[in-house]
């Protein structure tokens, strides 16, 4: 297995890990019986069970939800540790390991809890509340704002190898 692969793994690994953990903990220890917790006047901790996927969308408890979303899942999870493998950077292969352990965590969810993710981070400002998330989404923004980023402005392996040794 190629080294930057391993890296990329190890960050998915360490995600699912993380993930899996606070949501136990959430859903064994916190959250039994469910509420509400302010945690400070722009954080709660609350417990909503998203059906669909970013954002609640497509959230109407559908049974469609509950097979083609695990399986559209699979199959971006295969195409992106397809690419993982055959990465060369380590920029890149830490942001597919971000978005595939993110990914992942909330595929584990899908099949522990009847097609449901759990998400229990809720930010607001004042009356204007962003719906409720959990560790794996944060993985998954974190990582593809990195691809984004890298996209727009990082410099390519290959670009910074040529450029070795030559002056502007």
């Amino acid at each position: 297995m190629p080294p930057i692969a391993r890296l990329g793994l190890a960050i998915a690994a360490a995600i699912v890990a993380a993930d899996q953990a606070s949501k136990w903990w959430i859903l064994a220890v916190v959250m039994e019986p469910p509420r509400l917790i302010t945690v400070t006047p722009f954080f709660d901790l609350v417990m909503a069970w998203n059906r669909g996927i970013s954002f609640g969308l497509f959230n109407d408890h559908a049974e469609w939800n509950r097979w083609v979303l695990p399986g559209l899942a699979i199959v971006i999870i295969a195409v992106l540790l397809v690419w993982l493998w055959r990465e060369t950077g380590r920029f890149t292969a830490m942001a597919l390991g971000a978005i595939v352990g993110g990914a992942v965590g909330n595929l584990i969810d899908r099949f522990l809890h009847n097609g449901a993710v759990a998400d229990f981070i809720q930010v607001h400002a004042g009356p204007y509340y962003w719906p409720a998330f959990n560790l794996a989404d944060s993985a998954i923004s974190i990582g593809a704002t990195m691809l984004v980023w890298h996209a727009l402005f990082g410099r390519s392996e290959r670009t910074k190898s040529d450029s070795v040794g030559t002056s502007p």
